[in-house]
């Protein structure tokens, strides 16, 4: 398999779960939304929890191309990039609170966050992967699930997985504090605090050792269809799991990382059937033009709510103008709602279709 014909399928696995993103972050109103576009209120995994482990997945299966130009030994010129881009994603996740603050009057400051998440597992995967032989790193990715499962379980009293009980929240009261933390769930409690990030190191881990098999197998046909066998037996072990530890977005369980990551291989390995087996790729073609610029895309779409949400226009913020004077009077509450997701997915498709078309490809 050429290795541009592989970044063709990732590219547009990756464009897809940025499309993705958009959507679902972007309702008219959170009060009408498809179940589907909804996470889980706690315990189960809905089509929006996959959203975001299947972009860290994304992230580490990018990786492995990326590190090919290190040898995948960890050099100073590897640690200088790595050290910068980790830094730099997370001062933008900052940024954009800073920016939320600034339009909104809003004195409630959030230390974590998704781009902060994105940051910090892909700087602690990138030297654990570039450290350790691919044995080391399946033992030790192996040794944080369950590390992380005991953690919980043992600290976390009569009802370990509780929202208020859990140790990811004791320990983020702790180090963060609470007025720190996120209070959308009507208690101090972050879902991409300190702890869980552990397990979110070990989805970017997958997606890595997935890039590894997809590069090194060189029979396409056998390639899908065991890549596709290990997704599937890591949903089986998620599901396994998740009799024990449940299945948790909020929490990032461990059984979490394994039903996710076996998902986003199975997503994976159709996109690379598809497009490299069976040759079908013109209806792909948009999800590479979200995919070839996806941090960008992802930051704009958020930096343009933050400022709907600064600015107000009869006697109501800009986003909640805007859904109920356009989009409620076409389609009403629920669909209205809905098509306003929409419509900014199809925007940032266009500017990314601009951009692919100038071959402007910011890398952040």
């Amino acid at each position: 398999m050429e290795t541009s014909k592989r970044i063709v399928a990732l590219d547009a696995f990756r464009g897809l779960t940025v499309a993705m993103m958009i959507l679902v972050n972007t309702p008219g109103s959170w009060a009408y939304v498809y179940p589907p576009l909804d996470h889980a209120k706690w315990h189960g995994c809905t089509p929006t929890d996959l959203v975001f482990p299947f972009f860290l997945f994304i992230v580490g299966t990018a990786m492995w191309f990326s590190f090919k130009s290190f040898n995948h030994q960890l050099s100073s010129k590897a640690v200088h990039k790595i050290i910068k881009r980790t830094v730099l994603i997370f001062l933008i996740g900052v940024a954009m609170k800073l920016y939320s603050m600034l339009l909104r009057d809003n004195s409630h400051f959030r230390v974590m966050g998704v781009l902060q998440r994105i940051a910090l597992a892909y700087g602690f995967a990138s030297f654990l992967v570039l450290s350790l032989k691919k044995r080391n790193i399946v033992l030790l990715s192996a040794f944080i699930l369950f590390a992380y499962w005991f953690l919980l379980w043992f600290f976390g009293g009569d009802d370990p997985y509780a929202l208020e009980s859990n140790f990811e929240r004791v320990i983020d009261l702790k180090i963060i504090g609470a007025r720190f933390l996120y209070k959308g769930e009507g208690i101090p409690f972050d879902p991409e605090g300190l702890l869980s990030t552990l397990p979110a190191i070990v989805t970017v881990v997958i997606g890595y050792l997935t890039g590894s098999f997809i590069d090194q197998m060189k029979n396409r046909n056998k390639m899908v269809l065991q890549m596709l066998g290990f997704g599937v037996v890591l949903v089986i072990g998620g599901l396994i799991w998740n009799e024990f530890f449940p299945i948790n977005k909020k929490l990032w369980t461990s059984s979490y990382v394994l039903y996710t990551a076996g998902l986003a291989q199975i997503f994976l390995s159709f996109f690379i059937w598809i497009i490299d087996v069976k040759g079908f790729k013109k209806w792909v073609q948009p999800f590479i033009w979200y995919g070839m610029n996806p941090l960008f895309i992802y930051v704009m779409s958020i930096v343009l709510v933050i400022t709907y949400l600064g600015v107000h226009l009869d006697g109501m913020t800009f986003y909640a103008w805007l859904y109920k004077k356009v989009f409620v009077v076409i389609a009403g509450n629920m669909n209205g709602s809905l098509l306003f997701a929409l419509s900014h997915v199809i925007l940032f498709g266009f500017i990314g279709w601009l951009m692919y078309r100038k071959k402007v490809f910011i890398k952040i």
